[in-house]
């Protein structure tokens, strides 16, 4: 029986479902595969000193895979990714995002943000986007064949969040980068209409000797609110 919404669009069909099993686990072992998760992805951390070695290509197709399994709006997968090995590319990329950080850094950056940056020492200088062996940039598509696209961000949020993971599940590291306007990345990629570029990854293993900020993140009681 058709629901409301269907009845609605009597032109619209409805998409044929098939039978899902998804994995059980008894409680005890459902305990422990979320305990092990949760300690596996806290072990993950943002590096801004990348080695050169590099990646396969091969990796980085599954790691787009996996994001692109991400749940979104209507099931229109609202994004594309363009993943760059090019090192003259990369370069070009690297001194365009450059340029919008130098300017971001000099006048359009509030006094705020700059003082919460100020203890990691970040600045202007991007040279992980020519040193990464790859970068990913994330595109979210305001339109597609369909028309109109809904709950974009959302959607293209949740799937770089699956791909930040499965990054870190191949045993790489990333760096968000997120320049503002991000305008120069539609260009240089040759995107199309009805696009706009959401962030870009760098991607790689970590520079020998590395070393990131000792942070501690907040204590799970508060993030999490419980109402049995």
């Amino acid at each position: 029986m058709p629901t409301r919404a269907w009845m609605r669009y009597p032109g619209v069909t409805m998409p044929d479902h098939v039978p899902y099993t998804p994995p059980r686990y008894d409680d005890d072992e459902m305990i422990q595969r979320a305990r092990c998760f949760a300690e596996f992805v806290d072990g993950r951390r943002t590096v801004r000193s990348f080695s050169t070695e590099p990646v396969p290509e091969e990796v980085i197709r599954d790691v787009i895979r996996a994001a692109s399994t991400a749940p979104n709006g209507a099931h229109r997968q609202p994004w594309h990714f363009v993943a760059v090995s090019d090192p003259d590319l990369k370069a070009r990329i690297r001194e365009a995002a450059e340029a919008e950080e130098r300017r971001n850094y000099d006048s359009r950056f509030p006094d705020e943000w700059l003082k919460a940056l100020e203890p990691f020492a970040t600045n202007a200088h991007k040279p992980y986007l020519e040193d990464a062996p790859w970068l990913i940039v994330v595109f979210a598509q305001l339109r597609g064949p369909a028309g109109k696209n809904y709950y974009v961000s959302e959607s293209v949020g949740i799937a770089v969040g699956v791909l930040i993971t499965a990054i870190h599940n191949a045993g790489l590291v990333s760096v968000t980068h997120t320049p503002s306007p991000m305008n120069f990345l539609k260009t240089l990629l040759d995107r199309p209409k009805g696009e706009r570029a959401y962030l870009l990854l760098a991607v790689g293993h970590p520079a020998p000797g590395v070393t990131v900020p000792d942070l501690t993140r907040k204590p799970l009681d508060e993030v999490l609110t419980v109402l049995r």
